[in-house]
């Protein structure tokens, strides 16, 4: 049996003591392929941050790896929403890959040639080497989300946690994607994923949690992704044609 990526234990998360999280427990094996899906406000975003140890818990605790998150947070590489970065801050999309590798250089030495090449390889993995030197204020939606895609990539993690990386994206990104996503999933990485589109998610992923402030299910998808569950989790409203978009909880 492959060990725990993440284990979450009696996680209960409040912003001023409204509960966001409530008693989540919740087990990643290593080299899962896994989506966390529920409506808006459910507590998806807070978990990630949560597991990165952004947010200060009200109860529970999180080990990653086997241990807290800040003695391995070099192993795990993070996608946030696109919406949650300014794009008008003048730098490059190199740059922007670069920064990856910050936890590993320090934040006071700067990258040699050596880690520039690392990162026209991530670039030139998800297919916009030729964008390298290009403002990131002049990119589309799709490149924005490739660019965060090989920052991740070029820090080779072992966990990768990505927040909505299909929003607002063209059909040939979202294959892109999902192509890498699996790509790394059998390099035996770990890939947790906040994702809305139900219709999609029993082809792109192995396991799901279904999520509502409350854990309502989880495990390998073709057990926990019922019809039962979804309208457990989504009070009866079930778009599979296109989830809503515009997570924030």
């Amino acid at each position: 049996m492959a060990e725990a990526a993440i284990e979450v234990r009696d996680l209960t998360v409040a912003y001023r003591e409204k509960p966001v999280l409530w008693d989540i427990d919740w087990t990643v094996p290593e080299g899962d392929l896994v989506a966390i899906a529920g409506p808006n406000g459910a507590g998806k975003t807070t978990l990630l941050k949560a597991i990165m140890d952004l947010l200060e818990p009200s109860a529970g605790q999180v080990r990653v790896l086997g241990q807290p998150y800040r003695d391995v947070q070099k192993e795990v590489g993070y996608v946030p929403q696109r919406g949650s970065v300014d794009w008008d801050f003048p730098t490059n999309v190199l740059d922007v890959v670069l920064m990856g590798l910050y936890g590993r250089l320090g934040w006071f030495r700067r990258p040699g040639q050596k880690e520039r090449e690392e990162a026209r390889a991530a670039l030139r993995k998800v297919g916009i080497e030729d964008l390298a030197n290009r403002q990131i204020s002049e990119l589309s939606g799709g490149q924005q989300q490739r660019t965060f895609l090989a920052r991740a990539l070029v820090q080779d993690a072992t966990i990768y946690l990505m927040d909505e990386p299909f929003q607002g994206v063209d059909a040939t990104t979202e294959r892109a994607i999902i192509d890498l996503l699996r790509q790394l999933q059998r390099e035996g990485k770990t890939v947790v994923v906040v994702h809305h589109d139900l219709q999609t998610l029993p082809e792109y992923f192995s396991s799901v949690l279904l999520l509502n402030v409350r854990r309502i299910a989880a495990g390998p998808v073709e057990e926990a992704f019922t019809d039962e569950n979804l309208r457990r989790t989504y009070g009866g409203r079930i778009s599979f044609i296109g989830a809503p978009q515009g997570e924030t909880g």
